[in-house]
């Protein structure tokens, strides 16, 4: 609103011109604001509609708030753009889901695996409920391939692994044509790896495209991620191969260095999800004076699993005994931020209370 509560006269923004300020969550340190420009979203906008192939006869169901990257991008700007309907949720509830994607024929969703397993897991779950969807694209920890197994055969839809950030939104999933349904960069968006010296395979993914941000609201900030010749640094451990095919392995601060052995907790969180009683999983590091650290798994999963079956399933996978939680917690769900994601803090939080217990 402009001055004494009366509202501005709507313009077109121009070029570059500042055109959200968005935050990140803080679940990895204090949150940042992000600085889009009317270019970046509309960029973003009509590039996922091309991709993901959205006609104005798709109808979206975004719980996610308006003010995260997710919710601006697939229930504003690219409904916007193609255009379609938007259902919006006040919050995320699966039966209420369920009812609005049944009555609304939601087609499209976007979210992280939480929401989805929610939905599945609901006693109110049946797959005529959900049979208008079409498209679901997931981003964020969880999405294994046992996920993206069993959402697509219950939810009845193509389910397509996509990665992005509020500084970066949405910068690779699945593209058409593509031999397989790994994620790869937008074009033109470019990814590459910064290897460390203590992996030779994954490093820090660096990110460079119309649709990276224009920086942050603190200089600062902006001084310390990206580079000189304009490349966006994640904080996120990745690999590319050949083919271009990126896999997530956690983020840099999520490495558990257990006596001086690097454990990746998303290679370890998949691994314990594939087990069948395991519906979601995530893995922290808990302080330990002898060896640093140790993992912790966090789980939400049906009765019996526990420590003892975790390490036999672990070691059936053949997983390294090193990187087998030594400790299994099991919760009724694990506590989310507002936009679904794991919230890793808090978890952290309960794993030092344990072992100081």
């Amino acid at each position: 609103s402009g001055v004494a509560g009366r509202p501005e006269e709507l313009r077109e923004l121009r070029g570059g011109e500042l055109a959200a300020l968005l935050f990140t969550s803080g679940s990895s340190g204090a949150p940042k604001g992000v600085l889009h420009t009317s270019d970046t979203l509309a960029y973003k906008a009509t590039g996922m509609a091309a991709v993901h192939r959205l006609t104005p006869d798709d109808v979206v169901l975004m719980p996610a708030p308006l003010a995260h990257v997710s919710g601006l991008l697939n229930a504003v700007t690219l409904p916007g753009a193609v255009p379609f309907k938007t259902v919006l949720m006040r919050r995320w509830n699966a039966d209420a889901a369920l009812d609005l994607i049944e009555r609304e024929r939601v087609s499209f969703m976007v979210g992280p695996p939480t929401f989805f397993v929610a939905l599945m897991q609901s006693p109110n779950f049946s797959p005529a409920r959900v049979e208008s969807l079409r498209l679901v694209s997931s981003g964020g920890a969880g999405v294994s391939d046992a996920f993206v197994a069993e959402a697509s055969e219950r939810l009845g839809t193509v389910v397509k692994r996509t990665y992005g950030s509020t500084e970066a939104p949405s910068v690779a999933t699945a593209l058409p044509g593509a031999p397989d349904d790994a994620p790869r960069a937008i074009p033109p968006c470019e990814l590459r790896i910064d290897a460390p010296d203590t992996d030779e395979h994954a490093g820090e993914l660096l990110i460079r495209g119309p649709e990276v941000c224009a920086g942050y609201l603190d200089a600062p900030d902006t001084e310390r991620t990206f580079t000189r010749d304009g490349w966006y640094r994640t904080g996120d451990l990745a690999t590319i191969d050949a083919d271009g095919r990126l896999a997530i392995r956690g983020r840099l601060d999520d490495v558990i260095i257990r006596g001086g052995e690097n454990i990746s907790a998303t290679e370890v969180a998949e691994l314990v999800e594939r087990h069948p009683a395991v519906r979601q999983c995530a893995v922290v590091g808990i302080a330990d004076d002898l060896m640093g650290e140790r993992a912790c798994a966090f789980v939400v999963a049906d009765d019996g699993f526990d420590l003892a079956e975790c390490a036999r399933w672990c070691a059936a996978e053949g997983l390294a005994r090193f990187k087998t939680p030594e400790r299994v917690i099991v919760l009724d769900a694990l506590p989310v931020l507002a936009s679904g994601k794991p919230d890793r803090a808090a978890l952290r939080a309960r794993a030092a209370q344990i072992s100081s217990s």
